[in-house]
């Protein structure tokens, strides 16, 4: 009986362990790759908007005066419109954008976007 316990506990740590990590990787790459631009703190713009909270909302709706691109988009932040806009801003929306970073791979991708749903 206690040999089930510990294997249902490894199995457990197990499932979690690749959720901790992808979060870590999420925050590394975004401190790398986004944060030059971008805040996480609410209503805290940089050269680009906050992403806080950003996973649910409607692009171009912050009160962030620098919109241009996403402005009049009817586009919803879920993972997949997360994933194609940061693989590539201009081919995602049809039009220039000042957001220049682009990350092709998508297992970066999902780790920051992870990161992002968990600010």
């Amino acid at each position: 009986m206690k040999s089930i316990r510990i294997a249902t506990v490894i199995a457990c740590l197990a499932a979690i362990a690749p959720a901790t990590s992808m979060a870590d990787d999420g925050e590394s790459l975004f401190k790398k790759q986004c944060k030059k631009c971008h805040a996480l703190e609410a209503g805290k713009h940089n050269i680009g908007p906050s992403l806080a909270g950003i996973v649910g909302k409607k692009a171009g709706q912050q009160d962030f005066k620098k919109y241009k691109a996403l402005k009049d988009v009817d586009i919803t932040w879920d993972e997949a419109n997360l994933s194609a806009w940061i693989e590539d801003p201009k081919k995602f929306i049809g039009k220039a954008t000042t957001m220049v970073v682009k990350i092709k791979d998508a297992e970066d991708r999902a780790a920051i976007i992870e990161y992002l749903k968990a600010n």
